[in-house]
């Protein structure tokens, strides 16, 4: 994707009468992609009704939370956005429109920030995780954020989160420190890729 740390996969879908398969990730590519593996901590899954904006979610370093997030039922747009303070790419995003049909999926590496908009009524998403989710290391950005200037395309107020809805917006997290460094999101790469190495 545009944003280095963001993987959109798409997969290679095998139809036959009975209907059609294919490989959601293998590891081993994964792995070469992204210089280390990714190891799965915990899977979650989420429903939402039509026009429900989640997001946009990131973690504290430490511990830090690798995502890759389907939609396994429905549809919906799907947004990863540059949080890492310094990077090239700070504060871009890049949309990848996601079904139940197509089984594309994004894997984001810690400190890209995930939000998405459900287009219908019991969209699903799964995440798979690096991490298990530790309580109080949950970042939050506003995904209305005019100075992100996501293009969401509603036609009515999304339902939201008081959480979300209240979130700061990218400058405001900037000023309070919320969000990690380019630099300390790196060290945290490498040191994934030498933990790996070591093994």
């Amino acid at each position: 994707m545009s944003i280095k740390g963001a993987y959109r996969i798409v997969p290679n879908k095998i139809p036959d009468l009975r209907g059609s398969f294919f490989e959601a990730f293998r590891a081993e590519t994964l792995t070469e992609i992204i210089g280390h593996p990714f190891t799965v901590g915990q899977a979650n899954y989420s429903v939402s009704r039509r026009n429900t904006m989640r997001g946009i979610h990131s973690t504290f370093l430490p511990p830090g939370q690798a995502k890759l997030v389907t939609c396994v039922r429905g549809a919906v747009l799907d947004v990863a956005v540059d949080l890492r303070v310094g990077s090239p790419t700070f504060g871009a995003y890049d949309v990848t429109p996601q079904d139940e049909e197509s089984g594309t999926a994004v894997y984001l590496a810690d400190g890209i920030g995930h939000a998405f908009l459900t287009l219908t009524d019991n969209a699903c998403m799964n995440y798979l995780c690096s991490e298990a989710y530790v309580p109080g290391t949950m970042i939050e950005v506003n995904p209305l954020d005019p100075d992100i200037g996501i293009p969401w395309g509603l036609t009515e107020p999304p339902v939201m989160s008081e959480k979300d809805a209240t979130a700061p917006t990218l400058a405001e997290a900037v000023a309070q420190g919320l969000l990690p460094t380019y630099e300390e999101c790196l060290a945290h790469y490498a040191a994934l890729g030498k933990r790996s190495a070591d093994a």
